[in-house]
């Protein structure tokens, strides 16, 4: 059991408030019950991840068809498509770059320390502006990059918004992420300094976040960047709710986004759980016809059916405690501590290095979940396949979605693994042509062209 933590003591830099110390609960006995609790976590991760992904899209025996551009696309459009990629990447590997930089300024020097060192006030007052102050500083740095990647966005046609709309998003998504971390930090040293085995309280903590997140997203975060009006009454708003009732899948309305204020992008998705969920359609799709728009919808019926939001959110919540215990194993380790000057989680001057640890964890994991989600989303196209039964309409939908959008036909591997959720859209097409002949409809036949 959490027994409270005693021994206090004066750190200098922090206006003499005491500072709880966070004992070793039986010294190594501890960090062994951390280590079995992070095991026990990976088998629980590894056996929901296993048993929930659908590794295998099509039954055994579908007949294969590999994926080509070409089939389906100009050299125009294939060209442009590069181009669009290589405008793009130097921007996003350059983030990337410096989002690790700053990380590892924060775990491997006693920077964040010594910023959180020059705040006064009661400890939670010093966390909560080290927090605030770090992460102003980290996206003042990222800023240009940000300019620099929407220019390109521009260049292309894709983003029509004017910079003080797309300012106004970006610090809305940054004082969102501030919150959200400074909610976390003030709560992972509160708990260090009531508890010697802060982690068990904490662990538990993050998985209730993550779940509660995911409920409390679609009404509260997301009207923060758009704005939802429902669809109006007419034959595709009729047919998208009788296919989702035709679906088995229960939905309380059709909302259209006012997406195209900020790009010329198409998409729809399910948002919420139970009385929140509602298809949500960009009203920039609606341009489309009507039987492809039903069959993007029908894609995303496939996550509600399969309850992906749901394994997701689990997923998530169980990495979320997985990463607290091993933000435990990790801060407890003495070269970790002497390179930031960090004695103790229950030390205000440690947010620099939890802020380091969260950010680290976050790119790490991505490449997994990439692989997770990309096999999720091949299922709802199958999904959407078998709704509709129509392999043509479900082709010329994926051209016209990677024309519109200007999708990398063919993703380089690193970009694959590091940014690539969704299978490429050759992959997408090929899919269907092996639904088709699987089915024994006709193959959608090659037509490079829109």
């Amino acid at each position: 059991m959490p027994g409270e933590a005693t021994g206090t003591r004066d750190e200098p830099g922090t206006g003499g408030e005491d500072v709880r110390e966070t004992p070793e609960a039986g010294g190594g006995a501890s960090l062994r019950g951390a280590g079995w609790a992070l095991a026990g976590l990976g088998v629980v991760i590894g056996a929901v991840a296993w048993f929930s992904t659908p590794w295998r899209t099509l039954p055994a025996g579908a007949p294969h068809v590999a994926p080509d551009p070409a089939r389906d696309f100009t050299a125009e459009q294939i060209a442009r498509a590069r181009a669009f990629d290589a405008a793009l990447s130097v921007p996003s590997y350059l983030s990337l770059a410096l989002t690790l930089l700053v990380a590892g300024v924060l775990v491997a020097t006693p920077a964040g320390a010594l910023l959180a060192a020059r705040l006064r006030g009661p400890w939670w007052v010093r966390a909560l502006c080290a927090v605030a102050a770090l992460t102003a500083v980290t996206e003042l740095l990222r800023w240009p990059l940000g300019m620099w990647y929407e220019s390109r966005l521009r260049d292309y046609g894709l983003s029509v918004q004017t910079w003080g709309s797309w300012a106004g998003d970006r610090l809305k998504s940054a004082g969102v992420e501030t919150l959200l971390t400074a909610a976390m930090i003030v709560v992972v040293i509160a708990l260090a300094r009531r508890f010697a085995r802060w982690w068990i309280p904490a662990a538990a903590g993050a998985f209730a976040l993550t779940v509660a997140a995911s409920f409390v997203y679609p009404v509260v975060v997301e009207p923060l960047f758009s704005d939802f009006t429902p669809m109006a009454q007419g034959p595709l708003r009729r047919d998208l709710l009788a296919m989702a009732e035709r679906d088995g899948v229960p939905v309380e309305d059709v909302l259209v986004a006012d997406a195209s204020r900020r790009t010329t992008a198409l998409n729809a998705y399910v948002s919420g759980f139970g009385a929140t969920r509602r298809i949500v359609v960009y009203d920039t799709l609606l341009k489309a016809p009507p039987r492809e728009v039903e069959l993007v919808v029908a894609h995303e019926l496939g996550h509600a059916k399969r309850n992906d939001v749901l394994y997701g959110t689990l997923l998530g919540a169980l990495g979320g405690a997985a990463g607290v215990v091993l933000l435990h194993l990790v801060t407890s380790a003495g070269p970790v501590r002497r390179r930031t000057r960090v004695s103790s989680l229950a030390d205000p001057r440690a947010v620099g290095l939890l802020m380091g640890l969260m950010t680290l964890g976050a790119v790490l994991s991505g490449p997994a979940q990439n692989v997770i989600s990309r096999h999720i989303e091949a299922r709802a196209d199958a999904h959407a396949l078998d709704l509709t039964r129509d392999p043509a309409t479900f082709v010329a939908m994926q051209k016209r979605l990677a024309i519109t959008n200007i999708s990398d036909l063919s993703p380089d591997v690193v970009e694959y693994v590091l940014y690539a959720s969704h299978p490429a859209t050759p992959e997408r097409i090929a899919l269907a042509r092996s639904w088709a002949l699987l089915n024994r409809l006709p193959a959608p036949p090659g037509n490079a062209g829109p």
